[in-house]
């Protein structure tokens, strides 16, 4: 599964750098941190939120996306303070499969789907991300400050540090030789049998 023709062609259309960064298969931003070798500050991880904003007025849900670094997790109180809103809660799996959204492909561009957009602090300090794409098998690399500008999102301390880290890989183990089967045994019954 690709990345989106409409996400490349939106950042085309607005004459952004970014670079398509392909990988196995991966659903959460850990694991695809884990297997691009990457910091976890610089994968962008994004959730989508339901929330109650009485001054909208909008008929329906109001959805956003909320996006952290890999390292961080999603503080709801304080998205809830950021966004001023009533009530807020994440989105279930079912609902977003209905908004032709799927989980573990969700990707910060919220405006080509009509999604406000929150991006915690955290990322803001880093000077690329990797972002996701709709794909389980590629991403895209591009400057935050490129997104920021793509997305005018609020910016607020909506995470916080989730204390995970990555797996070190184990070096690979070398090959032993083979052995080879012994034959003094053989030997010493037929010399026996002589």
């Amino acid at each position: 599964m690709t990345a989106s023709k409409k996400i490349l062609l939106h950042l085309g259309k607005r004459k952004v750098k970014f670079e398509i960064v392909k990988h196995k298969k991966v659903y959460t931003a850990y694991d695809l941190a884990q297997t691009l070798g990457e910091k976890l500050d610089s994968i962008a991880k994004t959730l989508l939120v339901e929330v109650d904003l009485p001054e909208l007025h909008k008929k329906g849900k109001n959805y956003f996306v909320a996006v952290v670094p890999a390292s961080y997790y999603v503080d709801l109180a304080n998205l809830k303070k950021v966004l001023k809103a009533k009530k807020i809660a994440l989105v279930p799996e079912k609902i977003m499969a209905k908004l032709g959204l799927r989980p573990g492909a969700l990707t910060p561009f919220g405006s080509l789907r009509g999604l406000g957009v929150v991006l915690d602090k955290g990322l803001v300090k880093t000077k690329e991300a990797i972002v996701g794409a709709e794909s389980f098998t590629e991403s895209l690399r591009l400057k935050v400050k490129d997104l920021m500008a793509l997305e005018n999102p609020v910016v607020g301390a909506i995470g916080k540090k989730s204390g995970v880290k990555l797996q070190k890989k184990a070096p690979a183990k070398a090959k032993k030789p083979a052995k080879r089967p012994s034959n003094k045994k053989k030997l010493s019954k037929s010399k026996k049998r002589r």
